[in-house]
């Protein structure tokens, strides 16, 4: 039987931690439903004492999920690993994961403290941590960097207090992969109980070695790895999920070992992300680009066409990526729609279903053929919706070569009409211009941009629309046949997210009031 390595998603945590990847509650709990349809055998949720909004979103997945298991991070003090139980207590399988540095340079200048003292804190938390969480997964921080002799020793102690993961991070994606090769060997000849505990490993990629670094620990032995969804995370972010598990399973006969990961999912899990972070992948990134399975060399399309294996390692199909078309149009019935639906692994209430057809059979109106992406792209716009507060109404936008654009906006703010006009250098500017003034906002856009949900001339265009109010960014996105009306749908999305993660916040604000009084 081949030996299954775990896989531990942390996109929810350190994923979102990048610049421009944040994700609201509902955002979160739908990506960790897609983590759960992925079958990720572990998933961190957060870090439940950054923030009131950090908690619930820990505590929501805590909650929901009952697949996988559940993580919080914690700090090495008494209140994070408390505060993290707490947010964990709702789940099916909890577990708490503190971490420590363990490297001369962080002990001297981070934590300014000794060796002993830390050895001590590491031993004293697990202790702590144990007692509150059936399991608990300690993480060395900087471990790549540590000496190996006193790594050694932090992690049987840890161990011996009933730590059943200890996770070795190469915590600023220093190491390469025969070094790190090495380092897994040593720990696991030279922790006298490591047999007690399972090697995790997480990887950064600053150098670009993130999968191949990982790769390596799983090689010497390691039985887990931390991961994210796109490689999203800290600076050059961290190893990615798909190229890890893609690289496994094409390449079993070299590593020998499989994951629990269902393959299918991952086209899904990395187009759910990218739309709500807005961090569109690269064309060319391996295994989820959209370049990936795409052959224009003249040379490349003769092979491919004799035999697809002499450019394809693995298939789209492996992936999930689909180009079924669908046998339905504007007089199909709601039974087939469903049936559709239910063939891409969905499954809806009677009103949500009912909303989803009708938005097909104005899609049906719009387009000749409709493709399985078409009804992806409205199932997770349906999904990402929050309430409301300003839908487009109606808009006539006036443009030229010759003259200034005019565009005149009408909204609706919670079932009244409002309407205004701007005049702007070009339909998108105006259309943007006129929405701010509208709703009332000191607004600056930040990024903006469109694609095609699929090809031809009659695709449904999906725009990102990025816009800050001076103290955060907030995303939102829009999908039409038409790419302006898709734009100002975005724009007011974003308005929208901003209108309702300020709400939460001053609802946490006046409970943390009340607790208080």
């Amino acid at each position: 039987m081949s030996r299954i390595v775990k896989i531990f998603d942390t996109t929810l945590r350190d994923g979102e931690q990048s610049p421009g990847c944040s994700m609201n509650l509902k955002e979160k709990l739908e990506m960790a439903k897609q983590l759960e349809r992925l079958r990720i055998d572990v998933i961190e949720a957060g870090f439940a004492i950054a923030s009131p909004g950090d908690f619930e979103s820990v505590q929501l997945v805590a909650n929901e999920i009952r697949n996988a298991t559940v993580a919080s991070l914690a700090r090495s003090t008494e209140k994070d690993i408390s505060t993290a139980y707490e947010a964990l207590k709702g789940a099916a399988n909890p577990r708490i994961h503190y971490f420590l540095a363990t490297s001369d340079i962080h002990m001297q200048y981070k934590l300014q403290m000794s060796p002993e003292t830390v050895i001590e804190k590491a031993i004293a938390m697990a202790k702590f941590a144990r007692n509150l969480c059936g399991e608990v997964e300690f993480s060395a921080e900087d471990a790549s960097r540590t000496r190996p002799e006193f790594l050694y020793r932090v992690l049987e102690g840890v161990i011996n207090e009933g730590v059943t993961i200890v996770n070795v991070p190469d915590t600023v994606g220093y190491t390469t992969p025969g070094e790190y090769f090495k380092f897994i060997e040593g720990i696991k000849n030279n922790v006298p109980n490591i047999d007690k505990a399972t090697i995790s490993v997480h990887v950064h990629d600053d150098l670009g070695l993130g999968v191949a670094n990982s790769l390596a620990a799983i090689q010497a032995g390691a039985g887990q790895v931390e991961c994210t969804v796109n490689g999203i995370g800290e600076r050059a972010g961290n190893a990615a999920l798909e190229e890890i598990v893609m690289a496994l399973k094409t390449r079993y006969d070299v590593y020998q070992v499989d994951t629990n990961i269902d393959t299918t999912q991952i086209y899904r899990s990395s187009r759910l992300l990218s739309k709500l972070t807005g961090v569109r992948v690269q064309p060319n990134k391996a295994i989820v680009g959209e370049n990936a399975f795409a052959h224009e060399s003249g040379i490349h399309q003769h092979g491919m066409m004799a035999n697809k294996e002499t450019y394809e390692i693995m298939t789209p199909e492996s992936i999930g990526l689909k180009e079924n078309k669908m046998v339905l149009g504007k007089h199909s019935g709601k039974h087939a729609f469903v049936d559709k639906l239910t063939s891409l692994g969905y499954t809806f209430a009677a009103e949500e279903v009912l909303d989803l057809f009708n938005q097909f059979k104005v899609l049906a109106d719009k387009k000749k053929v409709i493709s399985d992406k078409d009804i992806l792209a409205l199932v997770e716009q349906k999904q990402l919706a929050i309430p409301e507060v300003y839908s487009l109404d109606r808009f006539v936008i006036s443009t030229g070569n010759t003259i200034s654009t005019a565009a005149t906006i009408r909204l609706r703010k919670n079932g009244d009409l409002i309407e205004g006009v701007s005049l702007a250098d070009g339909p998108i500017s105006a259309g943007f211009k006129a929405i701010s003034e509208l709703v009332d906002c000191e607004l600056t856009l930040i990024d903006y941009g469109v694609e095609a949900v699929t090809d031809g001339t009659d695709a449904q265009g999906e725009a990102q629309v990025k816009i800050s109010d001076g103290l955060r960014v907030y995303h939102g996105r829009g999908l039409s046949t038409d790419i302006i009306d898709a734009s100002l749908k975005a724009y007011i999305d974003a308005v929208n997210q901003m209108l309702y993660i300020k709400e939460n916040q001053n609802k946490e604000t006046q409970e943390q009031s009340n607790l208080k009084l």
